[in-house]
């Protein structure tokens, strides 16, 4: 990335190297103020790039994960295309408008996630196979567990570099990846890739394509596997694509039954809904109770509502920040929406202008009448709740469909319920964060179900 004109120029990571497109969008920081100048490569490059990476050998695991562990020591601590990691994360701060707390944990994530990435893949790998044909146990028969095709392709979303430690693991397992990047926040992927090619991975083993949606169409078909990340929207165009993993709404959630006191448990609640800004899809989206929540929503509240306004490069920072037409726009939506809950926080509206063009959205609380409302599956980029009583009546059905649940109860009956539900991907049963993850721990199951399987061999 080099500055022309005040601006960083993101070219297109190629299989050839860095490529400059004709086409160039302008990125923004929150304050409307142009920051950069992104490549948008055409069609005809996204098919000659996939190409490419078919053609590609694969890099032996040895010089794989020695090549990973080096790409996460640079993309933490180098300055890579004239960017230092701190500057690197400032600019994604003032772009993104997350907290410069949470860029740098999120940084610190894609840092591990390089060193771990193969480590975690292998906890997904079945106990009866080996991971190589010449493994000794093959000569009476096993399973191998290998890869279901080399080329990967990543659709990635802006709303957290964290997304960015995910694919990481395709790469590990010995798949060539090409990436197109949020247009929102390209510059982790981009210094990311760039780390990688500095590391050992080749120019034609990761790829970076910014492109229009018609050339992001050809850069899925042109990969043996794809994940896209988005909303209703995108899991719904993907749904008949078995080849598509889609990524869609966590819509978290957190019950709290009869048997426990939410007092004792109000410090994760309020965690759970605010960590990291509130943007993630492991942020809580509704909290149900068990009994009359209306104590419990006016907590919530009373916590969220002493959060501070301020730009997303202040280290004190914990809400985000957008541009203000984006922010009224949240903000219409949020009160269209909402009509019909009680509101405890937010009900004059979200927005706190800052005075350069851009607005904090602060803290809403809504409380429901009941478990099932539709607002409770409503999930906005910013720290928002609604809260429900819940009863043994409505059962499982309001719990369902969640990313993450976390289940505050002594009701092991209960428990095995949730958990045999396939709606929801994650359980955490006591206090424990929506939002926690380590790595070797499955985010939406792993990557790595999606990514091999496992084929007999018997051998000599």
């Amino acid at each position: 990335m080099a500055a022309t004109a005040e601006l960083i120029d993101l070219d297109a990571l190629g299989p050839a190297g860095a490529y400059q497109a004709r086409s160039r969008q302008t990125i923004s920081d929150v304050a409307g103020n142009p920051v950069a100048e992104l490549s948008l490569v055409p069609r005809l490059f996204v098919t000659r790039a996939m190409a490419a990476l078919h053609k590609a050998d694969t890099l032996p695991v040895e010089d794989r994960l020695a090549a990973l562990a080096r790409a996460g020591h640079l993309y933490d601590t180098a300055t890579i295309d004239g960017l230092s990691p701190a500057a690197y994360r400032q600019l994604v701060s003032r772009v993104s408008g997350l907290p410069i707390s949470a860029v740098r944990s999120a940084a610190e994530a894609i840092a591990r996630s390089a060193v771990d990435a193969y480590r975690s893949d292998q906890y997904a790998r079945p106990v009866g196979a080996v991971d190589d044909w010449r493994d000794p146990l093959t000569r009476t028969g096993r399973a191998v567990w290998t890869r279901r095709g080399d080329v990967f392709a990543v659709h990635a979303p802006g709303n957290t570099p964290a997304v960015h430690a995910l694919w990481l693991e395709a790469l590990a397992l010995g798949y060539r990846v090409a990436v197109r990047p949020s247009r929102r926040e390209p510059f982790t992927a981009h210094r990311l890739i760039a780390a990688l090619r500095s590391a050992g991975f080749g120019d034609d083993h990761v790829v970076l394509l910014s492109t229009d949606y018609d050339a992001a169409d050809a850069m899925v078909g042109g990969a043996d596997l794809a994940m896209a990340y988005g909303g209703d929207d995108v899991v719904r165009k993907y749904a008949g694509q078995p080849w598509v993993l889609p990524q869609g709404p966590g819509r978290s959630k957190i019950l709290l039954t009869a048997d426990v006191d939410w007092r004792d448990h109000l410090d994760m609640i309020v965690d759970s809904i605010g960590h990291d800004a509130g943007t993630g899809c492991i942020n809580t989206t509704a909290v149900l109770v068990e009994g009359d929540p209306t104590p419990l929503a006016q907590a919530i509240a009373e916590r969220l509502g002493a959060c501070p306004s301020l730009p997303p490069e202040d280290e004190d920072a914990v809400l985000p920040v957008q541009p203000l037409a984006d922010a009224r726009k949240l903000e219409r939506y949020l009160l269209a929406k909402a009509a019909g809950a009680h509101p405890w926080l937010g009900d004059d509206g979200i927005v706190d202008e800052l005075g350069d063009g851009s607005a904090v959205l602060r803290p809403a609380v809504h409380q429901l009448d009941r478990p099932d409302a539709e607002q409770a599956g409503i999930e906005l980029p910013f720290p928002c709740v609604w809260v429900a009583p819940w009863t043994r009546a409505a059962g499982i059905e309001p719990l369902r469909h969640s990313l993450v649940l976390t289940a505050v109860t002594h009701d092991d009956r209960l428990l095995d319920d949730l958990l045999a539900d396939p709606t929801i991907s994650n359980l955490y049963i006591g206090d424990h964060p929506t939002y926690w993850i380590e790595p070797g721990i499955p985010h939406d199951g792993y990557l790595a179900d999606f990514l091999m399987r496992t084929k007999a061999v018997i051998r000599d």
